[in-house]
């Protein structure tokens, strides 16, 4: 429930801020980089309750970035001359970028907790120990996106080669929902309400994202076939 107000929340400022996003991207990538540092400083220093309580749900807790992430893939499922793909596609790089450095602060957290504990052969439950080596194949797709997912990376690439390399996010997507169950279903399986209703919400979210792409795929390419 918690992710579905924050998933609310981000829609609507997606939609609101767009127009500032399009003219000033750098502001809000520095916005997302003074995130993750007062994130990260807030493991070592002590920061006012309410500001480490925010940190902790958007950046902890990965669900700001998720938001943004989820934004981003529903983008595509939206006819290009629809109302919504005209407002949004002109930021859809942008909001990657955002969503990108945002989560690379959450990740540096855990990779810094996990990682030794891993390497030396400390106590994990077999789904940890999976959703660990799948943030790992995340961690990898998230750094190749999120570079060329900049203009002045993407205009060195070939067109055709940028395209096959943003088609990785695809198994990215899938991979998130795989994380994200593997770290939830246990709870859930056992009974846990708050887990039960965020594998819910993400199941809605995820498999209704998968249905609509193939969909948009099919009208695109019947739409292609007439033309």
């Amino acid at each position: 429930m918690t992710f579905a107000i924050v998933l609310a929340c981000t829609v609507a400022a997606c939609f609101a801020l767009r127009n500032p996003l399009k003219k000033h991207p750098l502001l809000f990538y520095a916005a997302a980089v003074a995130i993750d540092v007062m994130f990260i400083a807030g493991s070592f220093v002590d920061l006012p309750r309410s500001v480490w309580l925010a940190l902790f749900l958007l950046v902890q807790k990965c669900t700001l970035s998720l938001a943004l992430f989820v934004v981003v893939m529903y983008i595509g499922v939206f006819a290009s001359d629809s109302k919504i793909g005209l407002w949004l596609k002109p930021v859809r790089a942008e909001l990657s970028i955002v969503a990108w450095i945002l989560s690379l602060g959450h990740m540096a957290v855990y990779l810094e907790s996990y990682l030794p504990r891993v390497m030396t052969g400390g106590p994990f439950d077999t789904n940890i120990v999976c959703s660990f080596l799948v943030a790992l194949v995340l961690f990898a797709l998230l750094l190749i996106l999120g570079i060329t997912s900049f203009n002045i990376v993407k205009k060195r690439m070939h067109t055709e080669t940028w395209k096959k390399v943003q088609t990785l996010a695809y198994p990215f997507f899938l991979l998130v929902y795989v994380h994200l169950l593997l770290m939830l279903l246990p709870s859930a399986l056992r009974g846990g309400v708050a887990s039960c209703v965020a594998v819910a919400v993400y199941s809605v979210i995820f498999v209704g994202y998968a249905v609509l792409r193939l969909a948009r795929a099919v009208k695109n390419k019947r739409m292609a076939a007439r033309s």
